[in-house]
């Protein structure tokens, strides 16, 4: 009997150096880009066009699934280049922003490869978001069409006065007609779904196209609330597109063993989203990655565990999670054993703490599939650091090495960087980061340093640097992969006429992370019930970010001498165990 090889047969550095030797898929070069010297995927495809061509090249193998709706590359290619071709007619010029406001469906992926062959900025927003959130990502980008499903266009026809430089609606999902004269049915463009394969031919679209032309904002919040819109060029966008094929294949080098031929597959890759397009992981990382990989994708309209399991036996998943709360579902469920979930070959995540607990149990129920994290940011373009397998195992509380065109230090003050061991603020740099925030000069200085971006995460790297992430810098908590700004709840709270003061933290849940708690201190004289003030959050922001317990204080907050809110005192008031 054949001894097992040791683990790892070679380091991080030394795998690294291997994958991207010359003529190598992963080779490396040096590029200056906006002034600054960095490391690009030699060999990666130009611009989203030649990734959307790649796509094409993969004809009559399923890409999107969703409910009875199923497309083909093909399918999905022509469609895209039918609404490609609507939008020049409809005047969309390059630069021009695109906004895309609908659920995982598969008119999604098609709306968003048609802004980027026009040259256009794809605009994802939030569909999550109210109404007056939806306008603001309207107005703030100035976009000129705005392709949304028909829940979606409810929420913002109220809203078309306030944003001026919209021209067209296309709308999807929508029973019937539309009344409104800027408004249009998708369908009476691209028609349903199963019937995409059967529309005409389209050339592609003649634009010009480089590299570094702006083609994605992606909304984020910042410490105030206040959205920005962080502007990410074509290249940013590659970049992540073969992040997730060089993690998967380190993992083999870094065991010694051969990476699988893909012929010699036995499933076509397929992935259960169970993450919104809309998230540069969800669009990026993954959709991205997926056209260009030919891995078929798996919407749901919305979460169940059951159906979910159900997908992954009917389509052979083989890869599964998004956050941590859905690999808890899918391991603690008591009708697992009812379904063949043994595709699975990856159960990965990112945007949400995960437990070391977690990375044992994904191990213990699934031997054969690999658990794995990245770190990343909407700055970042996604993917930043991956972690996965083995390494995962040893190291499960890091978020793994940066990849190799990444560069990243955990910086004091000043921005000098720490010494492996030390805490301090995460800045990084590569090919991936965002130009800079949308019309917000001031944003974009205080973030963006000489081609380093200030994560506001705090952490720090080991000796074979690998990241660690201990806090936050920024007031956020993480709740199931979504994004929570205290001050934005906190205002929300302050709106209402009966508080007088309001501060948000974060309390630890099981399979969330985090999710929002609040205390707060009424006017004298006022009343109002936990019920009543959390539906008035309800009103005004997206309900993953209602507060789930509000504690009424007797008296004032505690603060420090300069008036800021002591958070750490604010959690002692809400039980320490996790939800």
């Amino acid at each position: 009997m054949t001894d097992p090889k040791p683990w790892p047969v070679m380091s991080i550095e030394r795998a690294h150096e291997l994958m991207t030797t010359p003529g190598s898929a992963f080779e490396i070069e040096e590029r200056v880009i906006r002034g600054v010297p960095l490391r690009v995927w030699k060999n990666a495809p130009a611009t989203m066009r030649e990734v959307f061509l790649v796509g094409r090249s993969h004809g009559a193998a399923t890409f999107l699934v969703y409910e009875d709706d199923r497309a083909t590359f093909e399918g999905f290619a022509r469609a895209t280049l039918v609404l490609a071709e609507r939008l020049q007619q409809q005047g969309v010029a390059k630069g021009d922003r695109v906004a895309i406001a609908m659920r995982n469906v598969p008119e999604w992926p098609v709306a968003y490869f048609a802004a980027l062959l026009v040259g256009a900025i794809a605009t994802p927003l939030n569909a999550w978001g109210t109404g007056n959130e939806l306008e603001f990502g309207l107005s703030d980008s100035g976009a000129k069409v705005a392709i949304v499903d028909a829940e979606r266009w409810d929420r913002i026809e109220p809203h078309l006065p306030q944003c001026p430089a919209l021209e067209r609606v296309f709308v999807a999902r929508v029973k019937g007609s539309v009344s409104n004269p800027i408004a249009t049915p998708l369908t009476d463009v691209i028609g349903p779904v199963n019937g995409w394969s059967d529309l005409p031919a389209r050339p592609m679209p003649a634009v010009p196209l480089d590299p570094e032309d702006d083609a994605t904002i992606f909304y984020t919040s910042g410490t105030t609330g206040r959205q920005k819109g962080a502007l990410g060029t074509h290249r940013a966008s590659i970049s992540t597109v073969l992040a997730s094929s060089f993690s998967a294949q380190r993992n083999f080098w870094r065991k010694g063993e051969p990476v699988p031929k893909p012929e010699d597959r036995k499933f076509q890759r397929a992935v259960l989203l169970a993450i919104p397009f809309f998230h540069t992981t969800g669009c990026q990382a993954i959709l991205c990655a997926a056209v260009y990989g030919g891995t078929k994708i798996v919407c749901l309209h919305r979460w169940d565990v059951e159906q979910a399991m159900g997908l992954i036996e009917r389509e052979r998943c083989t890869q599964a999670g998004g956050v941590p709360t859905i690999a808890w579902q899918i391991i603690e469920h008591p009708e697992r054993h009812r379904f063949d979930l043994s595709s699975l070959e990856s159960v990965s995540y990112g945007g949400a703490p995960a437990s070391p607990e977690l990375v044992r149990r994904i191990k213990e129920v699934f031997p054969l599939s690999a658990p794995g994290l990245g770190w990343g940011m909407t700055e970042t373009s996604a993917t930043f650091s991956s972690h996965g397998g083995e390494d995962y195992v040893r190291k499960p509380d890091s978020s793994g090495p940066a990849l190799p065109i990444c560069d990243m230090k955990i910086a004091d003050d000043a921005g000098n960087a720490l010494p492996p061991g030390q805490v301090g603020e995460l800045w990084a740099r590569g090919p991936n980061v965002v130009k800079g925030y949308w019309n917000n000069p001031e944003a974009t200085a205080a973030t963006f340093v000489d081609g380093w971006v200030r994560t506001g995460d705090l952490g720090y790297m080991d000796e074979e640097a690998f990241l660690f992430i201990v806090d936050r810098k920024k007031d956020m908590l993480i709740r199931g992969g979504e994004n929570i700004y205290c001050t934005e709840v906190e205002d929300a709270l302050y709106a209402h006429p009966a508080v007088m003061d309001a501060g948000v933290v974060g309390r630890p849940h099981r399979t969330l992370g985090e999710e929002p708690v609040a205390a707060v201190t009424l006017k004298p004289g006022q009343s109002v019930s936990e019920a009543e003030l959390r539906a008035f959050v309800g009103e005004r922001l997206a309900a993953f970010k209602v507060p789930v317990r509000i504690h009424f204080n007797a008296g004032m907050l505690p603060r420090n001498v300069n008036g800021k809110l002591l958070k750490p005192e604010i959690k002692k008031l809400f039980p320490q165990e996790a939800a």
